[in-house]
């Protein structure tokens, strides 16, 4: 049975989850204000001058700019002291530019995997590993 702590910050996540996957950026945008400390430390590693919140949030445009009906499904969710670790499938299709590339049309799958650490229930620091190398095969980019 996970601590007080523990399950904070699983209810703290599976709220962003949720936003995520209803595809409203004016309410994911305003659950990240709530979930994530201004200074926390977004560990992504994608060319965007911003930090915390911030961050994030253009994070989530951008993928939602590519995939405009992109789904995470969580597939484990290990919840220990400050930190929760989630392992997803992410699934949607390629309506905007990747990479450079136009859309294309196709529906892709892909994996990752993200540490956050809260401090009192607040996303303080995040760390991912995301299968891009999924998305550019499935899409055309590279071949299979």
């Amino acid at each position: 049975m996970p601590s007080a702590e523990e399950a904070r910050n699983i209810a703290a996540f599976k709220r962003f989850h949720d936003a995520v996957n209803a595809h409203d950026l004016e309410a994911l945008a305003r659950t990240i204000d709530d979930f994530v400390l201004l200074d926390a430390e977004i560990r992504t590693p994608l060319p965007i001058d911003a930090t915390g919140p911030e961050k994030l949030k253009r994070v989530w445009s951008m993928l939602f700019a590519v995939y405009p009906d992109l789904h995470l499904a969580v597939d484990d969710l290990i919840a220990a002291g400050d930190k929760i670790v989630v392992r997803n499938t992410v699934t949607g299709t390629q309506l905007g530019e990747f990479m450079g590339t136009a859309p294309t049309g196709t529906s892709v799958t892909y994996n990752e995997i993200f540490i956050f650490r809260f401090i009192d229930g607040h996303v303080a620091e995040t760390w991912g590993v995301v299968d891009v190398l999924a998305q550019m095969r499935q899409i055309g980019l590279l071949e299979r």
